[in-house]
Formats: C-alpha cells, sequence, structure tokens
C-alpha cells in the first residue's frame, strides 16, 4: 500500500488507515486481531485508537500489539479533549484534561507513546483557551509520550489558528482529522484550503459516509445495520436523505462501469483528495476490512471524479463540526 507524508512534516502513513470505534462493543477480540494483522500485511500503517467511554477498544488495541502486531509496525493515532458518546462529546481542553486523558490512554495501550496525538475541538465552545490545550500537546511531545500533534473535528478558521499559534511557540502541528466522504464535503470548502496553508495532512475519517455509501441502504435498513444501532445512528442517519441518495445512485452508477464495488470508489475518491495524507476507515469484522482492503487499489479516473464532484455539490455544507 501506499504511504504518504502528513502534511510538511516527515512523519508517513498509509494511504488507507483502521478505525477501531466499534472494538469492544461490535468487534471482539478475535475479529480485531484478524483486523490489525489484515492490516499491516496489506502494507497499511495507520491505525487510530477509539476514546470510547470505557476505553475498551484501547484496551483491546493495547492487548494486541506486541503479541499479534509489533508496535514499530503501527502508526498510532490517539484523539484527546473530548469525552461522551460519538453523537455527544464534549469539548474539554484543559491542560489537566489532555494529559489525564492520554496518560489513561497510554495505560490502556500498553505503550509509552503515541505517533499522532490529535486535540479534538481546539478552542470551540466549552473547551480551554487553545493556548492552554496547545501547551499541553507541546508538553506531550517534548516528554516523548507524542511524536507529532495535531488537531481534529475543528473548523477552517480554528484550524488556521492553532496551526498558526502552534508554529510561533516552535511546535507546529502536522494533521486535522475530520469527517470526509462523498456525502459530507464541508472540508472542500475552507478547511482544506487551511490545512495547506498550515502545513498539515488532513486524516479523512468516515469516507464510506457510515456505510451509506456502500450502497447497502439503497433500498431498506437493515435491522443489523450500523443505521439501526443506538450508538451509531447518529454517524449514519445524517447520510439518508435525498441529496445523498443521489450521490450514492452516481456512485454505485460509476462503480457498475468501472467493474468494482461501490465501497472502493467511495474510498479511492476520499483517499486522493488533494492535502489527504490517508483515509480512516473501520470494519466490524475482518471479512469487511479484508473487502475494503482489497479494492483499495483502485484509482479514480479524472472524467468520473468530476462527475462525482459535480453531483456530490449539495454536499459541501453537510458535516461541519460545531468547533
Amino acid at each position: 500500500m501506499e504511504t504518504r507524508r502528513v502534511g510538511r512534516s516527515g512523519l508517513r502513513v498509509s494511504r488507507i488507515g483502521l478505525g477501531t470505534l466499534t472494538w469492544g462493543r461490535d468487534t471482539d477480540e478475535h475479529e480485531a486481531a484478524e483486523q490489525l494483522r489484515a492490516l499491516v500485511d496489506a502494507g497499511g500503517t495507520l491505525v487510530a485508537a477509539a476514546a470510547s467511554a470505557g476505553g475498551e477498544a484501547e484496551g483491546l488495541l493495547g492487548s494486541l500489539l506486541g503479541d499479534d502486531v509489533a508496535r514499530d509496525e503501527i502508526v498510532l493515532a490517539l484523539r484527546v479533549g473530548a469525552r461522551g458518546p460519538v453523537s455527544d462529546r464534549r469539548g474539554d481542553g484543559s491542560r489537566r484534561a489532555v494529559l489525564a486523558d492520554l496518560d489513561a490512554s497510554l495505560a490502556r495501550l500498553r505503550t509509552d507513546h503515541v505517533d499522532l496525538l490529535l486535540l479534538e475541538g481546539a478552542g470551540g465552545p466549552g473547551s480551554a483557551p487553545v493556548e492552554e490545550s496547545l501547551a499541553a500537546l507541546a508538553d506531550a511531545q517534548r516528554s516523548g509520550r507524542a511524536r507529532y500533534t495535531g488537531v481534529a473535528e475543528t473548523g477552517a478558521w480554528r484550524t488556521a489558528r492553532a496551526s498558526a499559534l502552534a508554529a510561533a511557540a516552535g511546535e507546529p502541528l502536522v494533521a486535522v482529522e475530520a469527517e470526509h466522504s462523498l456525502v459530507a464535503r464541508w472540508a472542500d470548502v475552507d478547511l482544506l484550503d487551511a490545512a495547506d496553508a498550515g502545513g498539515l495532512g488532513l486524516i479523512a475519517r468516515s469516507p464510506l459516509g457510515g456505510g451509506v455509501l456502500t450502497g447497502k441502504y439503497r433500498h431498506a435498513l437493515p435491522a443489523d445495520s450500523r443505521a439501526a444501532s443506538p450508538h451509531l445512528v447518529g454517524v449514519v442517519e445524517p447520510h439518508l436523505d435525498a441529496s445523498a441518495r443521489g450521490v450514492v445512485e452516481a456512485v454505485c452508477t460509476a462503480a457498475d462501469g468501472l467493474e468494482r464495488a461501490p465501497l472502493d470508489v467511495a474510498l479511492a475518491w476520499a483517499a486522493d483528495r488533494p492535502g489527504v495524507a490517508a483515509a480512516l476507515t473501520g470494519a466490524r469484522t475482518a471479512a469487511q476490512l479484508r473487502g475494503v482492503l482489497t479494492g483499495a487499489d483502485l484509482r479514480l479516473p479524472e472524467q468520473i471524479r468530476r462527475a462525482l464532484d459535480e453531483v456530490s455539490a449539495e454536499r459541501l455544507a453537510v458535516g461541519r463540526p460545531r468547533a
């Protein structure tokens, strides 16, 4: 698998990364171990530890590192600065919270450092002043607990401000993580420009729109699907409206023409956007992840890319974070 530099830093990550949001809840230890091994066997390196309320995903990932996959085989990313369920996370970027959350996560992950530490909602409503949060990131970096730092779920203006303040302090940020897919394109409006100006690479999460872009919700809502799950309904539901359905149909049409799966098309679109360092996708089972990785070699013809850009233009306003 292709690896890329994150922004203008020396950190390199795989084009496709693995999210662990379902680990410890919908994904058991056996499936998680198989997922991790499948990623590494495919040449993937980026793994994002999910900060679930009880730390289940982190604990499970930590139990696998060293036994199933060596710690130095992966680039480990972690988010701090916000707490609560996916649908209603609350910012707390205080120095106390950032460093306490980091240390607790490191203990669960059974490692002394993460490769990429991301501050969620930097300077947003309810959070600490961004200067305080950035000082905590810098402390984590100087102590060796974090190799690189960045932000997550932050609008363009706050991303640009955080990047400028960190650079002025001599501790530059290297990445911003945000939702980015054909059904959630707000990053195209101004975030990608802000990231480029600051030398940050975009980690595109949910490149399949919570599974909507695989086409599995075209005709019905399966009872065992993510959209029907209470803890993930907030992730999927925004992408089930009429304009999103039009995008899904276009993706399926393109997939038919290329003789590929719809998820291959959607993932290729997100992963190869200018400024994107990696597309971060998750799976409930190892079989699902292998399907994603098998199709990850696709590069979209320019004509199809332009057509998808046009048909998804209505989605430019979707996904913007509260911060």
